[in-house]
C-alpha cells in the first residue's frame, strides 16, 4: 500500500488532496510544516510527498530542496516530490529544487489524481494548464532566394 505524505499548513488543502487519493490502497499522512515532512521520511520513507509551495514554515522548494541534499548524502533515499505552485511563474521554483511534478492551482481532482498516478508509477508530471496557447504567424511578404555562394 502506498504512502503518500501530503504537506500544507492550511487543512483544507491537505484535506482535499487526502479526499482525492483516499481509499483502501492508499495510506495518507496529513502534515502542516516542512520540518515534519523530513521527520516523516526519516521515519518512514514514502512513496511520494505532495507539498505546498507556500507553507509558512519551510515551503515546499525548500523541502524538496533538503530531501534532495539528504539524498545525495545518503542519508535518506529518493523520495518522489509533487509541488502545488500558486501560479504558473512558480514553474521554475518546482523546476529548480527538482521535484517529479507540480500542479498549479486551483486543484481539480482529475489532474490530481493523473499527476499522483504518474509520479507513483515512476513517471513524471508536469502541469501545462495554464501555460499559454502558443500562436503560428504567418511570414507576410514575398520571398527572396538566399543568395547562391
Amino acid at each position: 500500500m502506498p504512502l503518500i505524505v501530503v504537506a500544507s499548513d492550511a487543512a483544507f488543502l491537505r484535506k482535499e488532496v487526502a479526499a482525492v487519493v483516499a481509499g483502501g490502497d492508499v495510506e495518507i499522512l496529513e502534515v502542516d510544516s516542512g520540518p515534519e515532512v523530513i521527520a516523516a521520511v526519516e521515519e518512514d520513507p514514502p512513496d511520494l510527498v505532495v507539498v505546498d509551495l507556500q507553507m509558512g514554515n519551510m515551503g515546499g522548494m525548500a523541502v524538496c530542496l533538503e530531501l534532495r541534499l539528504q539524498e545525495s548524502s545518503g542519508d535518506l533515499p529518493h523520495v518522489p516530490v509533487l509541488m502545488l505552485l500558486d501560479r504558473r511563474p512558480d514553474v521554475h521554483l518546482a523546476r529548480r529544487s527538482d521535484a517529479e511534478g507540480w500542479l498549479v492551482k486551483p486543484l481539480d481532482p482529475l489532474r490530481l489524481r493523473r499527476a499522483i498516478r504518474e509520479i507513483l508509477d515512476g513517471g513524471e508530471y508536469f502541469d501545462d494548464s495554464y501555460q499559454p496557447v502558443p500562436v503560428l504567424v504567418d511570414a507576410v511578404g514575398e520571398h527572396q532566394a538566399l543568395p547562391q555562394s
